[in-house]
């Protein structure tokens, strides 16, 4: 959590700009003049910037991509309520949450410009973008069905941050593998699905695929590049699904 006080407190003098900065400047309101600045300079990279700009991106968006089909349904709230559960927040770190959200359910948010100051800040760490992705996709599919205008949201997200359409539809997999995987009710093609991989792939590549996705969301690795220490739960659930995933394949 140390990243939290620094995000309210200033301590490494942040300065952010840009639609991020707006966002936290309306969120945190009074607790910009304990030491956040805001202005048009960016130190990329840092630590604990990265991890305030995934909080605040997060639950901005996840605010957007709920009201994308014109309305935020019970599912969508509680799913972002999970999440926050999941996270453990405090009382301060809560309130901003429901904030950002409430922020990106506005007509006029900023989507694209929020998205391409999240990819600058995050500075080119692929597996932390997509790990955000797959939150953004889990809040889509929380109310057990997906609108056009939300897998347009997903897309057009998937889109700004580098991401191409096969790549969106395999984590969309992997979502759906994971509703699959709580229900009890994850098939073989579902788990197949979820690694990427086709019925014919050999052992070598079924083993292969399975290193590549856990390594990409493995839970130590994802904080070292940004992922705030809270979402430790988020990613280390992703593993689990992946893991359950191949545990399948081999034992059929």
């Amino acid at each position: 959590m140390a990243w939290w006080g620094t995000f309210i407190g200033g301590t490494l003098g942040f300065v952010f700009g840009g639609p991020i900065g707006a966002l936290i400047g309306a969120a945190l309101g009074g607790n910009l003049d304990r030491g956040i600045k805001m202005g048009d300079a960016f130190d990329t990279g840092n630590q604990e910037r990265v991890q305030a700009a995934f909080f605040t991106t997060t639950f901005s968006v996840m605010g957007h991509v709920a009201k994308a089909d014109g309305h935020v349904s019970k599912a969508e709230i509680e799913a972002a309520k999970n999440i926050m559960a999941q996270m453990q927040l405090s009382a301060d770190q809560r309130k901003a949450a429901i904030r950002f959200f409430d922020q990106g359910k506005a007509e006029d948010f900023p989507l694209e410009a929020i998205l391409r100051q999240f990819k600058k800040e995050c500075h080119g760490r692929r597996n932390l973008i997509q790990m955000f992705v797959e939150i953004q996709i889990s809040t889509a599919l929380s109310d057990g069905k997906l609108d056009a205008s939300e897998k347009h949201i997903i897309y057009t997200i998937g889109e700004i941050l580098g991401f191409a359409r096969g790549q969106i539809d395999h984590l969309f997999n992997i979502a759906n593998g994971a509703q699959a995987s709580v229900s009890n009710s994850l098939t073989v093609t579902q788990a197949y699905k979820i690694l990427g991989i086709s019925k014919d792939s050999s052992g070598a590549e079924i083993k292969k695929a399975y290193r590549r996705l856990m390594s990409q969301h493995h839970p130590d690795k994802l904080v070292s590049k940004g992922l705030p220490d809270e979402m430790i739960a988020l990613a280390t659930e992703k593993t689990q699904e992946i893991r359950k995933a191949y545990d399948l394949i081999k034992k059929k």
